[in-house]
């Protein structure tokens, strides 16, 4: 029978510690909305169909390919579901000819079931919310940026793509973004922290020399150098990202296991025969978590600036990626578009704020002195 998973009481204690915080519980789960929104962006905001019904059969555009000749038209490209021929081939059931009247056909076939007295196979589709990817080119009738309308909520960007479908996968995009670097960065720069600061001597002295010369590496220069060598892309920048950013939290950490490598349960553990790698990351670890989650917040919210800041000057994600970096350069390049500015201001705002008080709380939930006061 198998033993039943249960929560240990420095756990509990470090949840109730956690909810004590009510800004930081309640950034938790407006976070986990936004975000858990997001990640279903595709059936939110999207140019094609998430359900198509045709001649008895289902089809799902959003999620795979289908070539115009599925419904009865002639190119073997992907059918372009916002056209009025399309449509009309879907209404219909791919039984009338739409290439005349297509919006006339489809209307009469919608209202009464049949076209020019012929009896048809009715079809639908079931839209999105929003009928709009990040990159779908709205017809604004030549009016780019737009301002928010009925058909655009946020409005458009200077290229007329939907604003609001932008920001929705621009914020999974930075988030996810943010949280691969920080994560392998944490583990990095945790792992080389604790080999500094356990073993000390020679081994902290050469490390820090290292540190010292990478450090002392433009980072800026060098992503322009690579981005011009390698075509851009976003996991090419999480590697650069990681490659100069796992200094940040060696400092603190080293800070800690120095501090505390001479304490007496370290030496009663060693005297044990305790391997070194347990007394590190089973006793001391522990103890140096509250000083490194104080700066994971930062860590969080710099990856973001940082990667808003390099799609600004052009040097980050590709350009066809939704980036709110991008956002912002076109909010100050269209002044006349003020509703972008604050569109990618308050965006920016809402976001780190959320990551900041969550971290707040996380902080306040190991601090040992809370935990086991």
């Amino acid at each position: 029978m198998a033993e039943k998973w249960t929560v240990s009481a420095l756990n509990r204690r470090r949840w109730r510690n956690f909810k004590a915080n009510r800004r930081a519980f309640w950034s938790l789960w407006i976070f986990l909305v936004l975000y858990g929104i997001s990640m279903f962006a595709e059936l939110i905001a999207n140019d094609r169909p998430i359900l198509v019904q045709y001649q008895g059969g289902y089809y799902t555009p959003v999620f795979k390919f289908y070539p115009e000749v599925a419904f009865g038209g002639d190119l073997r490209t992907e059918a372009d579901y916002t056209t009025p021929e399309v449509q009309c081939l879907i209404v219909s059931g791919g039984s009338l000819d739409c290439w005349d009247d297509p919006t006339g056909i489809r209307a009469e076939v919608e209202a009464s079931g049949t076209a020019a007295g012929q009896p048809v196979q009715a079809g639908w589709m079931l839209w999105p919310l929003i009928p709009y990817s990040f990159n779908t080119i709205v017809d604004t009738g030549g009016v780019a940026p737009g301002p928010p309308s009925a058909m655009n909520w946020l409005g458009t960007d200077d290229t007329s793509r939907d604003v609001l479908a932008r920001v929705i996968y621009g914020f999974r995009l930075s988030i996810t973004f943010a949280l691969i670097v920080t994560l392998f960065t944490s583990v990095i720069g945790i792992a080389a922290g604790a080999v500094q600061g356990y073993f000390g001597g020679l081994t902290d002295l050469l490390f820090q020399r290292l540190i010292e010369l990478w450090s002392s590496i433009p980072t800026l220069y060098v992503i322009i150098i690579v981005t011009a060598v390698w075509a851009k892309s976003f996991w090419l920048l999480v590697g650069l990202m990681v490659l100069f950013g796992w200094t940040g939290l060696v400092g603190v950490v080293r800070a800690e296991f120095l501090r505390a490598r001479n304490f007496e349960y370290v030496r009663a553990a060693r005297a044990l025969g305790v391997a070194d790698w347990q007394i590190m990351f089973r006793h001391l670890l522990p103890n140096a978590m509250v000083a490194t989650l104080t700066l994971l917040p930062f860590a969080v919210t710099g990856a973001i600036g940082t990667l808003a800041s390099l799609d600004y000057l052009g040097f980050g994600l590709p350009a066809d990626l939704p980036s709110l970096g991008q956002l912002t350069r076109q909010a100050q390049q269209n002044l006349q578009a003020p509703h972008l500015a604050f569109i990618a201001f308050f965006t920016f705002a809402i976001m780190l704020s959320l990551l900041v008080f969550i971290f707040e709380g996380v902080r306040d939930a190991f601090d040992p002195r809370k935990t086991f006061r």
